[in-house]
């Protein structure tokens, strides 16, 4: 059986100045990744502030997942012939 491998990932959010921003980050072998994500707060979701939330982290994994793929690219490169990960 091949031992599974587990990689976690701290998500942080804050409000500031009408905005909530996530930030995603995951340690690696090579160091810390991050991913960013902004959304705006809508003062008609006031009732249901986890909407921005959401948003905000959805955001920031999808960016985090655009520096693991480029990280991954640049193994790739650096260890074969090949010159990078196709994405999606």
């Amino acid at each position: 059986m091949i031992a599974a491998k587990r990689w976690n990932v701290v998500v942080t959010i804050d409000e500031h100045d009408g905005h909530t921003r996530a930030a995603a980050r995951m340690h690696t072998r090579d160091g810390d990744l991050v991913g960013v994500g902004l959304a705006r707060c809508n003062p008609a979701e006031r009732d249901v502030p986890e909407i921005g939330d959401e948003i905000a982290v959805a955001r920031a994994f999808a960016d985090l997942s655009n520096h693991l793929l480029a990280c991954a690219a640049a193994d790739v490169g650096e260890n074969t012939d090949e010159r990078g990960v196709r994405r999606g």
